[in-house]
């Protein structure tokens, strides 16, 4: 028996706790005093039969005192879970939410739902009415678990921070908390303090007014006051409601969820210094490190890590692994060679890697079935570093996998856990939200969104060159390399409506749906053979062609592209390209098996004006301190600072050399901005000014 990803997902969104909030007033029954409504709703996936689950006082053994039974009560018991014993359709139907109850139960007491599921994976999710209030959501997993809950339907007034959504990885500058809230209480919140504090500071405090957040409802926040941090590094931020409409509230322990943040500088614009200089092809890493056909790299989005990701191709039955390199590029440099436990399935010959901003990646497996039959079940897999690789009872260690575009040849990122697939088998463009992961292993696809994109034709050349595909997030603008048809797509990705369904292959999801109407044109449709790799930085567009191995640059600011120049870099072979934290291109060669940085001549390398070649000693400081500077060899360097008002408090040009001191004894304490600047960038640091 074949089973992967379909356990059905209980999801906190708005429509289904607004579904929620119609049932409380269904759920409501009189109970005698002392005691409390209880309901039970179950949902099953595919293999139900697998299921079976006991209701008891709160610290029985499965079977003792028992209030309810359901499931497979026919073929499965207490004993039951892993054996795989049960394989007629008992108990429940398959991908279906049966309630049961309601009970009057004691008031304030626990009570243990006992879950035996006996494949082993998991496949039932349990949500307890309290009252009519859906109060607590359990995920069965592994062969089974005990959930406990408690018969006290909630307080009047409880509200609490659910998530912060701003990107681990962020600019100097401005920067909007924003997340989710949720409604615990009883009553529809109509105001309430939403405070966040940044290292245990200061509490930023801001009331809102005029709301109505119904109970066990969420609610989408944007602080209005902006945090600035002064300086890059790591930050911890926490963000907590309280004064539910003028109330204290009543339950200060859901109230709080905290984020770390690190404040980095963004990637230097430097494209354009390859069509002046002599490039160096360096390697960075090869067979040694363990590269193997590598299809596509990424770096992770803590780019001050500089933790660069390699996807190597495997073969079909053992699926892909991944090489991380940590410090790419530097002294120190490690590297690290995984593969999941059931690669075979989740990455079997991945054609692309791609970073979210939220820390999680997903690959795109180039097969047309991942069950390795004859069918065409396969599609952009979700996985979270911190327990990728790491082995447990379910299906591997990915926390999310959709079925709907075999031979995918090139992913990207969009935003969250929003991706854009480039479908080889239907030949469209496919995108793919996965809402919320499921456990690690689990199966959980019914929040699932894919919406096809049928206006965009692609075609591939074959199944071993990919064809990648990157978003310019500050335009919208999608690059998408059709490689089958010799020529580069571009579209608008916020262009386009809904205005039809599809029907999933072997899943069902929250959405199916296709699009029409959207902005794209064919944006470059010469001078290509095989293109493969892309990637994008302000207004400048790079391409990988695998056939020569070159790498051509663009200038696409306009809706016409201008061929700039070209890298030959004299190999064949070129698959993913990606422009690094340092501004340099990087990109694997399959032939070769090898990663690359393209580097300048050694002066150049030496010489560039980056955020790395300049340094501030001391920081903080007491008004005298030191910037180190490289020898410039395009022309001298200005040196300005600015206080936090933005007034200039120094300013020194034609700066030639290494090392300049700068005297600000006589200025007020505080964050400074210092900019240096040639003909060729700006590079911007803060210093901190003690006193």
């Amino acid at each position: 028996m074949l089973k992967f990803c379909t356990m059905k997902k209980i999801q906190i969104t708005m429509l289904l706790m607004i579904t929620c909030c119609v049932s409380v007033l269904n759920l409501k029954a009189q109970c005698p005093v002392g005691q409390t409504n209880i309901q039970i709703d179950v949902t099953t996936d595919t293999f139900v039969f697998e299921c079976y689950w006991l209701l008891v006082p709160s610290g029985n053994a499965c079977g003792v005192g028992t209030i309810f039974t359901g499931g497979n009560t026919t073929q499965v018991g207490c004993n039951g879970g892993g054996g795989q014993d049960a394989t007629t359709a008992y108990g429940y139907g398959d991908n279906t939410t049966v309630s049961e109850g309601p009970w009057c139960l004691d008031s304030a007491k626990n009570f243990d739902i006992k879950y035996v599921d006996d494949w082993g994976d998991g496949g039932a999710t349990f949500t307890v009415f309290v009252d009519g209030y859906p109060m607590y959501i359990f995920k069965g997993s592994g062969t089974g678990n005990t959930f406990t809950f408690i018969t006290t339907p909630p307080y009047t007034y409880d509200a609490g921070a659910t998530s912060i959504t701003n990107p681990i990885y962020v600019n100097p500058g401005n920067i909007n908390i924003k997340g989710a809230l949720f409604n615990y209480g009883a009553i529809a919140i109509t105001s309430l303090d939403l405070n966040y504090s940044v290292d245990n500071g200061a509490t930023i405090t801001q009331n809102i007014s005029g709301l109505n957040i119904l109970p066990y409802t969420s609610y989408n926040y944007v602080h209005s006051t902006p945090w600035n941090p002064s300086i890059n590094g790591t930050y911890s931020i926490k963000v907590w409601t309280g004064n539910v409409n003028g109330n204290a509230d009543m339950k200060t322990s859901n109230d709080a969820i905290s984020k770390t943040i690190v404040v980095g500088d963004a990637i230097p614009n430097i494209i354009d210094d390859y069509l002046t200089v002599v490039p160096i092809f360096t390697t960075i890493a090869s067979s040694t490190e363990g590269l193997s056909l590598p299809r596509d790299l990424d770096f992770a989005p803590i780019l001050s890590d500089y933790e660069l990701w390699i996807i190597n191709k495997g073969t079909e039955n053992s699926g892909g692994k991944t090489i991380t390199i940590s410090n790419a590029g530097k002294d120190d440099q490690t590297s690290l060679v995984q593969q999941d436990g059931n690669a075979w399935h989740f990455m079997s010959l991945p054609s692309g890697i791609a970073f979210s901003e939220n820390g999680n990646f997903a690959t795109s497996p180039d097969v047309k079935d991942a069950n390795h039959g004859n069918g065409h079940y396969t599609g952009p897999t979700l996985w979270d570093p911190v327990v990728y690789d790491v082995p447990n009872d379910g299906n591997g260690s990915h926390v999310d996998m959709l079925h709907q575009s075999p031979y995918a040849m090139g992913i990207c990122s969009d935003h969250d856990n929003v991706f854009w697939v480039n479908n080889g088998y239907n030949h469209v463009l496919d995108y793919y939200d996965f809402q919320i992961p499921h456990e690690p292993g689990g199966e959980d696809h019914s929040d699932g969104i894919v919406r096809r994109y049928t206006e965009i034709a692609l075609q591939k050349i074959d199944d071993n060159i990919v064809s990648h595909l990157v978003l310019d997030k500050n335009s919208g603008w999608l690059y998408i390399v059709d490689n089958g048809n010799k020529r580069v797509l571009r579209m608008n990705a916020n262009s386009g409506s809904v205005t039809g369904t599809f029907a999933p292959y072997g899943e069902s999801f929250a959405e199916a749906s296709t699009v029409t109407g959207v902005d794209y044109s064919v944006y470059i449709s010469t001078g290509l053979t095989q293109p493969s790799g892309i990637d994008v930085i302000d207004n400048r567009l790079i391409v990988s062609d695998y056939s020569n191995g070159d790498i051509i640059i663009y200038d696409c600011s306009g809706a016409v592209p201008v061929e700039l120049g070209k890298i030959q870099t004299g190999a064949a072979g070129i698959q993913g390209i990606k422009i690094g934290p340092d501004g340099k291109i990087w990109y694997v060669n399959q032939t070769q098996n090898k990663l690359f940085r393209v580097d300048f001549t050694p002066l150049d390398v030496k010489n560039i004006l980056t955020d790395a070649t300049i340094s501030i000693y001391p920081n903080p400081s007491e008004g005298m301190f030191h910037l180190l500077l490289p020898n410039s060899p395009i022309g001298n360097y200005n040196v300005r600072v600015m206080n936090i008002l933005g007034m200039e408090v120094f300013y020194q040009n034609n700066v030639t050399a290494k090392s300049l001191n700068i005297n600000l004894e006589n200025e007020a304490a505080g964050t400074y901005r210092i900019e240096v600047s040639d003909e060729h960038s700006i590079i911007t640091k803060k210093i901190l000014l003690t006193k």
